[in-house]
């Protein structure tokens, strides 16, 4: 089971309040931010293309990912997960940056 932690705006766009948990199928392989931002945009249609860009699946400039106090969000997205993350001991994070002056 994995936990995700959704910026506000992205709760309300999925209709969800917290955490959000995922079961994930891992069949033997290492569970990566693909895996989990996959299963996400699966469970919840209506995210695709707000975290990640549609055609080329990069993240979206503005959102940031993080798990186990670590910024993710310039890991290649295959890289495994921290176990913790994986056993659903840790969430994994996804925050939407701000910018401007």
């Amino acid at each position: 089971m994995i936990r995700i932690i959704l910026p506000p705006h992205l709760r309300t766009l999925a209709r969800v309040n917290g955490e959000v948990t995922l079961e994930i199928d891992r069949r033997g392989e290492p569970v990566t931010q693909r895996v989990v931002l996959d299963a996400l945009e699966a469970a919840y249609p209506v995210l695709r293309g707000t975290i990640r860009d549609r055609a080329s699946h990069r993240r979206r400039a503005l959102v940031r990912f993080f798990a186990c106090e670590r910024d993710l969000s310039h890991d290649p997205p295959d890289d495994p997960l921290p176990p913790e993350v994986a056993d659903g001991k840790e969430p994994y994070i996804v925050v939407g940056a701000m910018s401007g002056g």
